[in-house]
């Protein structure tokens, strides 16, 4: 692939039958206006987003797009890898983000041990003080998890988790997606699960219920097959939930249906 292939936008791909929504992406690092990014969309059936913060000025300007356009909420938070960062001050003031009524989640928040940006116990620490900026708010806790699968899991449990979980860009295997099952939690599928090599991925997404399923892009990050390598965006979150249905077996308009209300559910009506 050359250069200006890697940086070309993709196609829109085929719209889909029933409209759905973008759980998770990054509009402040895609860097397209908003208006633009929401205008893509519509005409491949996808209309709303939840922009997503990973400090304390992403989540400022996620609060504020989400303020300026009724097709976006937002989510605010420290992401694990900038743990260290998660001071008492800093905390107040996502807490105080999250209470904004078009903030709808607190994330993305969660443990990273893939890489080691920050401490592990910053980490922790900053991961039990947003479960409790959660539940004080009554907002959806938004989980980023790499290789720590047993940790939130754990730190899920003895903080008491919030009533609405949603496990980011899913990373676990079919076990994984089965304890996550069990307890409620809504598992997230990113573009990865299209690439080749995530079996295990499809696996975990064959098992997942419906009805704790939700479709995301991390855009601009994880661009779906057949254009990995290249710039995503929300309007491609098409290509994902075409995966979904084809490795669960499922009719398209009806996962995209389930997918929608599991969306109003956990982030409540647009």
């Amino acid at each position: 692939m050359s250069d200006n292939e890697r940086e070309a936008a993709p196609p829109p791909p085929e719209p889909l039958p029933v409209e759905v929504f973008d759980s998770h992406c990054h509009l402040d690092i895609i860097k397209t206006p908003v208006a633009e990014v929401l205008a893509a969309g519509r005409s491949v059936g996808f209309r709303r987003a939840v922009t997503v913060g990973y400090d304390l000025a992403s989540s400022r300007w996620c609060a504020e797009a989400a303020a300026a356009h009724d097709d976006v909420y937002a989510a605010v938070a420290i992401h694990p890898n900038d743990a260290g960062d998660a001071t008492d001050e800093v905390l107040a003031e996502i807490a105080d983000l999250a209470a904004l009524p078009h903030v709808r989640a607190v994330g993305e928040t969660g443990l990273d041990y893939y890489r080691d940006w920050a401490e592990a116990d910053d980490q922790r620490r900053s991961f039990r003080a947003h479960i409790d900026i959660a539940k004080r708010t009554g907002k959806a806790l938004v989980i980023h998890d790499r290789d720590a699968h047993d940790d939130v899991l754990r730190i899920l449990a003895e903080e008491g988790a919030p009533d609405k979980v949603v496990f980011h860009c899913f990373s676990g295997d079919r076990e994984m997606a089965k304890v996550c099952a069990d307890r409620g939690y809504v598992m997230s599928f990113a573009g990865n699960v299209t690439f080749k090599n995530a079996g295990d991925l499809r696996e975990a997404a064959e098992v997942a219920p419906p009805e704790l399923l939700l479709v995301e892009t991390d855009a601009p990050y994880l661009t779906p097959v057949p254009y990995r390598g290249r710039p995503n965006a929300p309007y491609l979150v098409p290509l994902t939930a075409r995966c979904l249905a084809e490795v669960k077996g499922a009719d398209l308009d009806e996962l995209c249906a389930a997918i929608s209300r599991t969306g109003e559910r956990v982030f409540g009506l647009w």
